[in-house]
């Protein structure tokens, strides 16, 4: 095969990493990776120069969804002790939103639990987005709330969302063993709605789910047929009280050369690390941004990451910029006097109690075992009275 500086000259010069090339950088030894991510690096650097976009989730509804995705602590029979509520208000939505702008989110992802909306939901979402973009002009709203019906899209559209993600999360020959209530198909249809309708279309894949590396490459080009614009790479979070809890498959150095071959297959499309990042990825994050070009900040839907801090810290200390700030240095001072003074503000008796869920039971916490990692369930931000991670 060529040599990875090949391929990157080819990938700056619009001919993507073929399959075989992907195959041969996910099978590429620890020897390789540094020059593995240089290639990769070169194509970040041509399409986005140092710039990091910065996203922030906002869970609108948590937990109680019908389908049973094998992965996620939402699905159908979790005994994940997450946390489980209905429709946030508007005016919360926008709150917690505002929250991730603050730390520097240029993109606001609007989340809800469930198989699809009704157009009820749509409507809610849509009266969000409108409320949001009036208090904060600048910002992106992308949208992610399941499988679409005709219309729905095109509503979403003129509600001013920019974008919707509808992740593939793996390829269509491993569909079958993470889900039986829908299918590969189905997933497809709904990117492609979205697409239609003028939206961006936001969708990648969970990797660590036992799929095989040629299921990776499976999954990344369909991705590029679907001309995916942001394609959000997450590593498997085996939450306790789901069907892959227990499931370690992944290395940082592994972690870095999926993201790898997606930038190189998918030389243009904005790459994210997502879900799961700090307990796969760890150190090597900060190697990571060389590769991706955008990150979720602080939490997740149902579990904690990394203080945002540590997320601005890395940004700054790799010497990137962040979309739509002046100076990230100074982006992440305004950020460490606002948590500063909000820890100030919280009287001992009123901080977050991380002593116990609602049914009596300690609440879980990030812990290592062997160099495993066990996720801590979120219980700050939407969906609770404690201020969020960001």
């Amino acid at each position: 095969m060529p040599s990875f500086t090949t391929i990157a000259d080819r990938a700056c010069s619009g001919s993507p990493a073929t399959p075989d090339e992907a195959l041969a950088i996910l099978q590429s030894s620890d020897d390789d990776l540094l020059d593995v991510v240089a290639a990769a690096a070169r194509v970040r650097r041509l399409h986005f120069g140092d710039a990091v976009k910065v996203n922030y989730l906002v869970n609108l509804k948590s937990g109680l969804c019908p389908e049973d995705c094998g992965y996620c602590s939402q699905r159908l029979g979790s005994e994940s002790e997450i946390l489980k509520y209905s429709w946030l208000p508007g005016d919360e939505a926008r709150r917690q939103a505002e929250f991730g702008l603050a730390g520097g989110a240029s993109r606001v992802c609007l989340v809800a639990s469930g198989r699809g909306p009704s157009n009820r939901d749509v409507e809610r979402v849509a009266s969000m987005t409108e409320d949001i973009k009036a208090h904060n002009p600048d910002v992106e709203v992308c949208a992610c709330l399941g499988f679409l019906k005709g219309g729905q899209a095109e509503r979403l559209r003129s509600a001013g969302v920019d974008a919707y993600n509808h992740n593939l999360n793996t390829a269509e020959s491993n569909y079958a063993e993470i889900c039986s209530t829908h299918t590969f198909a189905d997933r497809v249809d709904t990117v492609e709605q979205a697409r239609d309708a003028g939206l961006s279309p936001c969708s990648g894949l969970i990797v660590g789910m036992g799929e095989s590396p040629e299921q990776i490459i499976e999954t990344i080009l369909e991705l590029r047929r679907l001309d995916a614009d942001s394609i959000p790479v997450n590593f498997l979070i085996p939450f306790e009280g789901t069907p892959l809890a227990g499931t370690h498959e992944l290395t940082p150095q592994h972690c870095l050369r999926i993201l790898c071959a997606v930038r190189l297959m998918c030389p243009d499309s904005e790459l994210r690390i997502a879900g799961g990042r700090e307990m796969h990825l760890r150190t090597l994050q900060p190697l990571a941004l060389h590769v991706a070009n955008s990150l979720f900040l602080g939490d997740y839907l149902t579990s904690e990451g990394q203080d945002a801090e540590a997320d601005l810290d890395m940004i700054v200390d790799g010497g990137f910029s962040i979309v739509g700030a002046d100076s990230a240095a100074e982006l992440r001072e305004r950020v460490r006097a606002a948590k500063a003074a909000r820890t100030a503000a919280l009287l001992p008796e009123a901080a977050p109690a991380a002593a116990s869920l609602p049914c009596g039971k300690p609440a879980p916490a990030a812990t290592a075992t062997g160099g495993i990692v066990v996720p801590t369930i979120r219980r700050r931000g939407a969906g609770t009275a404690a201020a969020p991670n960001a």
